[in-house]
């Protein structure tokens, strides 16, 4: 019985660590630095005077207004841009896993677009995962 609950306790631990997105350890230097203020510039520029970012989730057909929890860390490359993604909170607290899509430029970086990936912890089926060649 004992060796059962380590076992439940290691599970536990381990999905408690593959919370936030993958991350792809050859995305570094300046692209990370520039991919990561790229998303901070996006959040601060969205945010209303209540401190809020407002953010249309089509699927629920409804404005959101969200308070930035956490940027994550990871970030993977899709083709010709990459993901990273953050934590917000709405105004009933209920967390929203928003992915950023990052494309180049000859600035550096900008976010392209914001979709809302996970609501309260359930994750929802889009498909970034597909290359579209001569899209960017």
């Amino acid at each position: 019985m004992r060796s059962h609950a380590i076992l439940v306790a290691t599970f536990v631990a381990l999905l408690a660590g593959s919370v936030h997105a993958a991350d792809d350890a050859s995305i570094q230097g300046e692209t990370r630095q520039g991919i990561h203020a790229a998303m901070k510039e996006f959040v601060s520029a969205q945010q209303a005077e209540h401190g809020s970012m407002l953010h249309y989730d089509p699927v629920a057909g409804k404005l959101l207004k969200l308070t930035l929890v956490e940027l994550h860390e990871g970030i993977v490359g899709k083709g010709h841009f990459y993901v990273s993604c953050a934590d917000f909170r709405d105004e009933s607290c209920t967390l929203h896993d928003l992915d950023f899509l990052v494309v180049p430029t000859k600035e550096g970086f900008r976010v392209n677009q914001a979709i809302v990936h996970k609501v309260g912890g359930v994750k929802r089926k889009y498909h970034v995962e597909q290359r579209w060649p001569g899209l960017f």
